[in-house]
C-alpha cells in the first residue's frame, strides 16, 4: 500500500511539473505571427511600404489559419481578445497608402502585439519592447539593438529598450 501511495505521489508530481513546463513552452501556433510581425517591422525600418504591405497581408492570412480550439486554455485566453484587433491592425497596414500611414497603424499593432507577448510565450528568445520618444510609440524586436521603424534611416537608432520579455 505504501509503495502504491508513493508511486501515486511521484506521478502527481511529474504531472504537475509537466503542466508547469507546458505553461512556459512557446506557442507553436502563435510564434509564426511573431515572425511576421518582425518582418513588417523590418520593412518599416527599411522604409519599404510595398514589403510592409505584403508582410501585413501574410499576417492576416496566417492569423486566419490559427486553430484556437487546439490551443492550451491559457494561450487561448490570451489570444482570443486580441485576435480581431491584431488582424484589423495588420489589414490596415496592408491597405494603407504610403509608409507614413503604415507607420501610424503599426503603433496600435505593436501595442496589441505587446499585450500578447506579455501574456504567452511566443519565442524561445527574448522579445524586446523598444520605445521611440519622438513618436511616443513602442515596437517589438528580436534584438536589443534599436532600429526604429517609425523613422527608418532618418533616425534609425533613435529609441531605447523599455522591456525584455523572456
Amino acid at each position: 500500500m505504501k509503495k502504491i501511495l508513493m508511486a501515486g505521489i511521484v506521478l502527481v508530481a511529474a504531472f504537475m511539473q509537466q503542466g508547469m513546463a507546458q505553461d512556459k513552452t512557446v506557442s507553436t501556433q502563435l510564434s509564426p505571427l511573431l515572425s511576421l510581425y518582425y518582418n513588417i517591422k523590418d520593412a518599416l525600418v527599411s522604409s519599404n511600404a510595398e514589403v510592409a504591405a505584403a508582410k501585413a497581408d501574410e499576417f492576416v492570412k496566417a492569423a486566419a489559419q490559427v486553430d484556437m480550439s487546439s490551443m492550451p486554455p491559457a494561450v487561448h485566453n490570451a489570444y482570443m481578445p486580441l485576435a480581431a484587433k491584431l488582424t484589423a491592425d495588420a489589414k490596415a497596414i496592408a491597405e494603407a497608402k504610403g509608409i507614413s500611414k503604415q507607420r501610424e497603424h503599426f503603433k496600435t499593432f505593436s501595442d496589441n502585439f505587446y499585450q500578447l507577448a506579455k501574456a504567452t510565450p511566443l519565442s524561445a528568445q527574448p522579445v524586446y519592447q523598444e520605445y521611440c520618444p519622438m513618436k511616443k510609440a513602442y515596437w517589438l524586436s528580436s534584438s536589443n539593438a534599436v532600429k526604429n521603424p517609425y523613422y527608418g534611416n532618418q533616425m534609425l537608432t533613435c529609441g531605447k529598450v523599455s522591456d525584455t520579455i523572456k
